[in-house]
């Protein structure tokens, strides 16, 4: 499923269910356990009626997770239609209806807890992640994340930073060559660790090398790095490091990265740096409290 988003007017594409499935599967299997005992209980050696349950926002922010609260119902039975009132990644405010849901009354019961607790988790990833890509839609500068999200829920919350107008920065340790300050100081030095890495690296991955100063930037440029993170610098530090280091090499492209706050971002975009990334739009990001109410 392909997504236009409409605050950001991109294409957001949710993981396969090759991928996303067995994690859906597993989250139901936590909260079903040895089966919804509250549930079976109502509907013993009665027939089960198709019922209505609203999604309703109770706070203001962005919906992200639409295609996983159908996946999660269609997962305990067949018969669920969902019609949403709320597109995914459009803003909304409290009282707002996001989607109708129409299923027999026991499968909406069983999937209400894991499908809210996916559409709030990722709604409130979406939001936080608008706040900060708002600050700076008006700039080159790219906002991206990190991998600081929450075990299995990796592949979800990134999609959900992409609903919020960000980009990923890689999944995982297996997408790009990426030296930090452990691997310089386990390598011996920048130098050291960018030959050991090309050396040794599948084509085509990039070299990213983080940098603490001018001159670890500098090494980094003249020994071939695609990618140069700025680490923990301030935006009047950066403003002196770039220009030297373009110089070099003015196809570099460079990141900024540690202590990015709402109130500092602006100003980091403005030093002409490539990328912004955080781990804020996900670890910073509060749950967006919705609620499901079963209306007929």
């Amino acid at each position: 499923m392909t997504i236009r988003i409409a605050t950001h007017k991109v294409l957001v594409t949710p993981p396969a269910w090759l991928l996303v499935d067995p994690f859906l599967k597993q989250w139901l299997q936590e909260d079903l356990g040895r089966g919804d005992r509250t549930t079976e209980a109502l509907f013993t050696n009665k027939k089960i009626p198709t019922g209505q349950a609203q999604l309703i926002l109770k706070a203001p922010g962005i919906v992200a997770g639409l295609p996983f609260v159908e996946r999660v119902f269609q997962l305990i039975g067949p018969d669920f239609e969902m019609q949403a009132a709320l597109a995914e990644g459009k803003d909304g405010q409290p009282k707002t209806l996001i989607a109708t849901l129409t299923a027999p009354l026991d499968t909406l019961l069983m999937g209400e807890r894991v499908a809210l607790n996916i559409l709030m988790r990722l709604s409130g990833i979406a939001t936080e992640t608008a706040h900060y890509a708002r600050k700076i839609e008006d700039l080159p500068t790219t906002l991206v994340d990190t991998r600081k999200t929450t075990p299995g829920l990796r592949l979800l919350e990134k999609y959900a930073v992409r609903v919020g107008g960000g980009r990923n920065h890689r999944y995982g340790l297996d997408d790009a060559m990426m030296i930090k300050d452990n691997h310089i100081q386990a390598a011996g030095g920048i130098t050291e660790a960018i030959a050991a890495v090309r050396a040794n690296s599948p084509y085509p991955l990039a070299i990213e090398v983080e940098a603490e100063t001018l001159e670890q930037a500098i090494e980094a440029v003249q020994q071939g790095a695609d990618i140069v993170m700025l680490d923990n610098m301030s935006p009047a530090k950066m403003a002196e490091v770039i220009p030297p280091l373009r110089e070099i090499n003015p196809r570099i492209k460079l990141e900024a990265s540690g202590n990015i706050t709402l109130e500092t971002i602006r100003a980091v975009a403005e030093t002409g740096i490539d990328f912004i990334s955080t781990s804020a739009t996900i670890t910073r990001a509060p749950w967006l409290d919705i609620s499901m109410k079963i209306t007929a």
